[in-house]
């Protein structure tokens, strides 16, 4: 392989996929390795609902809002929160690129390669409150026609044409073990080949060892991903700053996102940073149909559902739904639970409710019009109705006595007062009526609806939970959802990794999520949410641009 090829691409997800795009357009050789079997290409952005962040956008202006890249770095610094460290320097400056791409030619980048976006938009996390804080001031999720599995052909398409033309290789079953110097130098890799696999994509494979491999070239990207499959891992990295780790979690991604080439590019004198950054998730239910252990289902909340501690305390401002994940983890970390309650009604599962993943969301994953017409008639999507059917963490009933009853049956304890619920309950039915800003949930509510999109599709009108009209009573119980790495490889924004003393380990690059999205943690201590599909884009991008006009 030495002669024949020029990169090797270690993971052939969505940021792999875009690397080895951009090194075939210039006309490099590429030799692509992945652990797991050819119908997990595309890695976990095949799974993802497929929003994409833009800043300015055509979608944006036909809805009315105003947006800049001023108002988007204001906004992604405010949630991140970088300090004055070296851990945060090149962090800071690909922020800053990142932005500028978001509101330049990423839309058209992609739109170049087939990709349409809804005319929708969405708000995908308002935030902590603060001018100056946490969160999208502006709605910026936009929702790719297609969802995950669009962003994923767009690029393998092209690649799977390159490999045709004999400019790509793919190996698969192929697990990197070391990486290969001379001389300082990254020059290939070392591995184990894994016993063939027909597991469908998600499921875990064996890891039974068949037979060795090694194979040299002038440069490897690592894409491998990050830690969120391995819940161990994600406890040993747990940021003190968010309190205890949780006893028990759900899983949001496949097993195989396992981290290991974090601590492989380590070994080679790669300097991994920011360690104990990370993204999860507190809406997570448990999937009825599982595809992965411990698989978790992210809810996609509407404003308008009460949510409840484990002990029936309804959380503070602003910790309401589809606000502030981490400062909402935070808290309920705290409480010394591992779960928490949504409290809701009939009418507000039926239009706040999504969920999160390409396979939750067919209407958009299919790319069929009359099934997306369903989200503006009656009744609850059909994915969602399922869910209410026939997941464990779901419970319907008539009336709150009953439903805190099953409740705390659910949880096997009786953490539950009923008429400590319905005190919480009737004192958020009371502001309904009127126009009072006492309640600052309802207040966001009445805010949102002023948002054509939400008013439209996502989120109902205010009326009391109580309100026989709307019944019956639901409750979702929720659990800690692992999901993103936002540590890495520390990266200069041609997504060369660094050694600790800041000077660029030749021959190695990194992207996507095992670079924290660029830098080795762009999102600084707590995320902009729905910017991540993104990252692996420009990381990616980067990566393969530099490789083609530097390589000899």
């Amino acid at each position: 392989m030495t002669a024949q090829t020029d990169v090797i691409v270690v993971g052939a997800g969505l940021a792999g996929l875009v690397a080895t795009y951009e090194l075939t357009r210039a006309g490099r050789r590429v030799l692509v390795l992945e652990q797991e079997n050819a119908d997990n290409l595309g890695g976990q952005a095949h799974w993802s609902l497929g929003g994409i962040f833009l800043v300015n956008s055509p979608e944006q202006r036909r809805l009315g809002v105003r947006d800049s890249a001023e108002l988007a770095l204001r906004d992604w610094t405010g949630s991140a929160a970088f300090g004055d460290s070296a851990s945060d320097r090149w962090p800071r400056r690909w922020a800053e690129a990142y932005v500028s791409f978001a509101a330049g030619e990423k839309r058209e980048y992609l739109r170049g390669l087939g990709m349409r976006f809804m005319p929708f938009v969405g708000w995908a996390e308002r935030g902590d409150g603060t001018a100056g804080g946490h969160g999208n001031s502006v709605p910026r999720f936009h929702f790719g026609w297609g969802t995950g599995p669009e962003i994923v052909r767009v690029f393998a398409e092209r690649v799977r044409r390159a490999e045709r033309e004999g400019l790509v290789r793919f190996e698969y079953r192929r697990r990197v073990d070391e990486l290969l110097l001379d001389r300082g130098a990254v020059h290939g890799v070392r591995g184990s080949v894994l016993e063939p696999s027909a597991e469908p994509r998600g499921v875990a494979s064996s890891r039974r060892v068949v037979g060795e491999f090694e194979h040299h070239a002038q440069a490897v990207v690592v894409a491998s991903g990050g830690i969120g499959g391995d819940q161990e891992l994600v406890r040993r990295n747990w940021p003190r700053r968010l309190g205890r780790a949780p006893e028990h979690m759900l899983t949001g991604v496949p097993a195989h996102v396992d981290g290991r080439m974090l601590e492989i590019g380590e070994r080679a004198g790669a300097n991994v940073i920011n360690r104990d950054r990370m993204w999860h998730y507190t809406e997570g239910v448990s999937n009825w149909d599982p595809v992965w252990p411990d698989h978790g289902i992210r809810i996609l909340p509407g404003p308008s559902a009460l949510w409840l501690d484990a002990r029936g305390n309804r959380l503070p401002p602003p910790y309401f739904p589809g606000f502030d994940t981490m400062g909402t983890l935070r808290h309920l970390l705290a409480t010394g639970h591992d779960h928490s309650w949504f409290l809701l009604d009939r009418s507000i599962l039926e239009k706040e409710f999504a969920l999160s993943g390409s396979e939750q969301n067919p209407d958009l994953t299919d790319k069929s019009p009359r099934k997306l017409l369903s989200r503006v008639r009656g009744g609850a999507p059909g994915p969602v109705d399922a869910f209410r059917r026939r997941g464990v963490d779901f419970l319907v009933r008539d009336n709150l006595r009953d439903l805190v009853t099953a409740m705390n049956e659910l949880t096997g304890q009786r953490l539950l007062d009923h008429q400590r619920v319905r005190r919480e309950v009737l004192a958020r039915d009371a502001g309904v009526g009127g126009m009072s800003g006492k309640d600052m949930q309802l207040t966001a509510i009445r805010a949102a609806r002023g948002f054509v999109s939400d008013r439209l599709i996502r989120v109902t009108p205010p009326h009391r939970l109580l309100d026989p009209r709307h019944g019956p009573l639901v409750a979702v119980r929720l659990r800690v959802l692992t999901r993103k790495t936002l540590g890495g490889m520390e990266t200069n924004l041609d997504s060369q990794v660094l050694r600790p003393d800041g000077e660029v380990l030749d021959g190695l690059y990194a992207a996507g999520e095992v670079a924290g999205f660029g830098g080795g943690g762009v999102h600084g201590h707590n995320a902009l949410e729905g910017t991540f599909l993104g990252g692996c884009v420009f990381s990616g991008r980067n990566a393969g641009r530099a490789l083609a006009r530097d390589l000899g």
